[in-house]
């Protein structure tokens, strides 16, 4: 990769280890979701040891990241107890943290964040942008971890009613910018910080499309810029009617929507399969390199 890529590929936040802050390329995150009810796999990872298999198999494909998660967020999903959620992840941080993986913990309870951070995960990916537990931004500044803020209304079982917006992409954009301006207030570093836009949360899907044609305004917030649409619900339709609602089968959208995002200057991807993605973010390494 030429210095002229590097220069322009998508920074990282100090926190992380320099090979992934500054890579030339979109980093790919890969899922591993430690719970009985995903939307998306079904609970086929919620074992222990499968979950680290899984894991495990992420990262030989050449995830970057694996993003350990004890709760699921889907609409309509119903909240467990810090305690079962801890129980569920630690197993698995404390495991590839020992490996030498970088590991995020899906979280937005403050308790499991401090308790995964000094098991050695590097990042806190918080769905609620630390709206859920107002101890979570003062845990990740003592920790010193990346912290993934995300926009977020609502809850899971309340955000689909409040998916209205006037102009969706100002909005959002200003919503973040205050939940940055909090953060920052309550300790957090600024460049400990990734921005997500939280596609799916209160938004249907043409706010999604919206969002994800305007990254370069949440760009501007100076800020990298974790994007996350693998196997959601709004893909499906752009995906063949009679497979469309198989999250499995929305895999090629998710990798196009990574190259897509990747082109447009995302620091990370967040997916569930990381081979179709991992292509993605390269091939627009290499578009932008010859633009």
């Amino acid at each position: 990769m030429s210095e002229r890529s590097v220069r322009r590929a998508a920074r990282g936040p100090e926190p992380l280890p320099q090979a992934l802050r500054d890579p030339g390329r979109t980093l790919v995150m890969g899922v591993v979701n430690v719970t009985p009810d995903s939307f998306s796999d079904g609970g086929q990872w919620f074992d222990t040891d499968v979950a680290i298999a899984h894991a495990r198999h992420l990262l030989a494909q050449g995830a970057d990241i694996v993003d350990v998660g004890g709760e699921s967020t889907r609409p309509g999903a119903a909240h467990v107890s810090p305690e079962q959620e801890l129980a569920r992840v630690l197993p698995v941080v404390e495991t590839l943290a020992r490996e030498g993986a970088v590991v995020s913990v899906d979280t937005v309870n403050a308790s499991t964040a401090e308790a995964v951070t000094q098991a050695g995960a590097l990042i806190v990916n918080d769905v609620s942008g630390g709206l859920f537990d107002p101890e979570m931004t003062a845990t990740v500044a003592r920790s010193g971890a990346v912290y993934v803020l995300q926009h977020w209304r609502g809850t899971p079982e309340t955000m689909n009613d409040l998916a209205v917006y006037g102009d969706v992409v100002a909005e959002v954009r200003a919503e973040l910018a205050e939940r940055l301006e909090e953060a920052v207030a309550a300790g957090v570093r600024e460049e400990q910080v990734v921005l997500d836009p939280g596609l799916g949360f209160a938004k249907d899907p043409g706010h999604n499309w919206t969002l994800l044609s305007h990254l370069d305004a949440l760009l501007d917030l100076g800020r990298p810029l974790l994007v996350g649409a693998s196997r959601k619900r709004f893909l499906s339709g752009v995906v063949a009617p009679r497979v469309a609602q198989e999250p499995l089968a929305r895999d090629a959208a998710t990798a196009a929507v990574s190259a897509l995002s990747a082109a447009a200057g995302a620091w990370a991807v967040r997916v569930h399969e990381v081979t179709g993605s991992l292509d993605a973010v390269r091939v627009a390494a290499e578009w932008r390199e010859h633009s």
